[in-house]
């Protein structure tokens, strides 16, 4: 890995999933991307825009956007990346709920989940 795969001063895309807001969607959890900034959606959400955003771009370390989480990802080893600390923010408001926005969310979204996960 280079040192481009991970800038700190880059700040995230914003406070949610940049394809799920466009979309008016929801998500699980967050998840920003440690080169680009680029926030998405974690693969326990229905759309697994994280993944789908390393897939598409090559940038292979994420970092946790929940508040009070500061672990790193890196997809191409599979394992947990000891990373610097990134622009602010660091998670998106504290207000907002996990999962989320709650104004979003269906009222079948935990069998959603379930269904997606194949229970």
């Amino acid at each position: 890995m280079t040192d481009a795969a991970v800038r700190t001063d880059v700040p995230p895309s914003g406070d949610g999933c940049v394809e799920c807001d466009a979309a008016g969607g929801w998500w699980v959890h967050l998840r920003r991307c440690a080169e680009c900034g680029h926030v998405g959606c974690c693969d326990d959400s229905l759309s697994k825009h994280a993944t789908a955003h390393w897939r598409e771009t090559g940038h292979p370390i994420i970092q946790s956007f929940e508040p009070g989480e500061d672990w790193f990802w890196d997809y191409s080893s599979d394992a947990y990346y000891d990373g610097p600390e990134l622009a602010p923010a660091t998670s998106h408001p504290e207000s907002q709920t996990a999962p989320g926005p709650a104004e979003r969310l269906p009222e079948d979204w935990r069998r959603l989940l379930a269904a997606d996960r194949g229970e």
